[in-house]
């Protein structure tokens, strides 16, 4: 019986909750999801529960932080002045901004959170939303190519 390895292609199904119960992301939202594994797409926790499995398979497999998106990084938060917006965001807690950010000489656009508006500071957390948190996750391996 074949099963999946680091380079295999495989098309799988997932859901991944906190503790709580409160589902994080799930192929349900897009149908099933294919990857190559070991590609860094995804998480390495993630990665290392497909090693091994066979088609058909279903598995459910609990990622600390350091397995999942990371620890938290405090030095991920930013304070910066609100002109940084210009006139047309008004950033309020809680949104999610597109922040374009220079990493080894490219320019990417990535998320950052708004945690804190005071007067003219605004304080951004450019942390992943999962950071920092234990995620369990069902996987069921649908196919390897």
């Amino acid at each position: 019986m074949k099963k999946a390895g680091k380079g295999n292609n495989v098309i799988i199904e997932y859901e991944g909750m906190l503790h709580n119960g409160e589902i994080v992301e799930s192929s349900a939202d897009s149908g099933p999801f294919e990857y190559e594994v070991g590609s860094g797409l995804m998480p390495p926790g993630f990665d290392n529960a497909l090693i091994g499995m066979a088609e058909g398979e279903e598995k459910a497999v609990t990622l600390q932080p350091d397995e999942a998106f990371g620890p938290r990084d405090d030095k991920l938060l930013h304070t910066v002045k609100r002109n940084v917006f210009g006139e047309a965001v008004r950033p309020q807690p809680g949104m999610v901004l597109g922040m374009t950010v220079e990493k080894e000489g490219q320019k990417q656009k990535i998320p950052a959170l708004v945690t804190a508006v005071i007067g003219e500071d605004v304080t951004i957390d450019f942390n992943h939303p999962l950071a920092g948190k234990t995620i369990i996750y069902k996987l069921t391996l649908k196919e390897i190519r």
